[in-house]
């Protein structure tokens, strides 16, 4: 089987495939997300740069002549009101994120990509989750976000840890909410690269 390369510095998507054994090692792509610009759904939107991280990294690998590798990466984010939220830029917008969650169901939308350095082959799917927010308190959200914890997290939340206290249910893969879709992921490498347990 080919190496697994994570083309993500996330440490919950690393955590992730630790957990269901998937033996891999990290290739920061270090890609200019902003030159993906949102003018289309977000299920490609999430898709396209999931493959510009995932040809980003395996450019450096290849730059290093190293072969027999997939490449895989993801990106995340959450829609609401059809506005897309990915990670806050200060504690002002998080806490305009989390208002605007609040009482309501967004969408959770993970787009990943498996990229083959050998022929450049490569699948790419999107992944949606369903959240439904609690109503939250001014008070509840300035509490939240002191904790630090919304500042690296698209939505401003984290499933996996204190936000979790936020959600009052979900619809879908929990995994594809903090970050990486693994039943997914999982399915694309076994039935289209071949990969086995």
């Amino acid at each position: 089987m080919e190496k697994i390369i994570l083309a993500s510095a996330s440490p919950r998507r690393k955590e992730i495939l630790e957990a269901v054994g998937i033996p891999f090692e990290v290739v920061r792509s270090d890609a200019d997300e902003s030159s993906i610009s949102f003018g289309c759904a977000a299920q490609v939107y999430v898709q396209e740069l999931a493959l510009l991280k995932a040809t980003a990294a395996a450019k450096k690998l290849i730059d290093k002549k190293r072969k027999n590798m997939l490449v895989v990466a993801a990106d995340t984010i959450v829609v609401s009101d059809g506005n897309i939220m990915g990670k806050p830029s200060d504690e002002a917008e998080a806490a305009a994120m989390l208002g605007q969650l609040s009482g309501k169901t967004h969408e959770v939308i993970t787009g990943i990509c498996v990229f083959r350095l050998d022929d450049a082959f490569s699948v790419c799917d999107s992944v949606v989750t369903k959240v439904r927010f609690k109503e939250l308190s001014g008070n509840m959200i300035d509490e939240y976000i002191a904790t630090g914890e919304p500042m690296d997290k698209a939505g401003a939340y984290g499933i996996q840890g204190r936000g979790a206290l936020l959600c009052e249910r979900i619809e879908g893969d929990y995994f594809n909410v903090v970050g990486l879709p693994v039943s997914r992921l999982w399915d694309i490498l076994h039935t289209e690269f071949g990969c086995n347990f």
